[in-house]
């Protein structure tokens, strides 16, 4: 079964979305990082309405290896209201999320990744259906903004995997305590 990994950069505070736009801590070992790991798994990604036209205004005109990889995977976004899905390769799944998601998990394929979507993250979690975390911290404190995890959620992770970068950013991979407990 297809995995649900939700993929997303924070700030030292568990800051995913801020009013304003925050430095770059990016670095080559970074992009390196990420493109080495480009087509390894090449699943789906799924997003909310609001990241997803965000990336769909922008991604469909790149030409970079980056957005070959972007605009060639398959799409999901979880709406009730996107009508005609401007970018190639998407899906729109209405009406019972939990359901929806479940059904996606279980066609053939690679990882679903989330990019982005905060409300959906929030929605996810609360169904049980992330199996993974892949968290990339900024050596930043924003002392303000949307946090990852909203308030009165109680979860227990293990750290899978850990990589550090000379810019400051680490990666953490984290699993639910109840993923790891189903697969054993």
């Amino acid at each position: 079964m297809r995995k649900i990994v939700v993929n997303t950069e924070l700030t030292l505070d568990g800051v995913m979305e801020a009013p304003h736009t925050w430095p770059q801590f990016k670095s080559p070992d970074v992009d390196n990082f990420i493109q080495a790991g480009m087509g390894a798994d090449d699943g789906a990604m799924l997003f909310g309405r609001v990241t997803y036209e965000m990336f769909a205004l922008f991604w469909p005109s790149q030409t970079d290896y980056i957005g070959e990889y972007m605009n060639r995977r398959t799409k999901y976004v979880v709406s009730s209201t996107l009508e005609e899905p401007a970018w190639q390769n998407t899906t729109v799944l209405r009406g019972d999320l939990a359901a929806n998601i479940q059904a996606v998990k279980e066609e053939p394929g690679g990882d679903i990744v989330v990019l982005g979507s905060r409300t959906l993250i929030g929605s996810l979690m609360q169904t049980g259906l992330i199996d993974e975390y892949r968290l990339w911290i900024h050596p930043l404190v924003l002392g303000g903004g949307q946090h990852l995890f909203p308030d009165g959620l109680s979860r227990e992770f293990r750290l899978v995997s850990t990589h550090a970068f000379s810019g400051g950013i680490v990666l953490l991979v984290y699993r639910p305590t109840e993923q790891l407990e189903r697969a054993a």
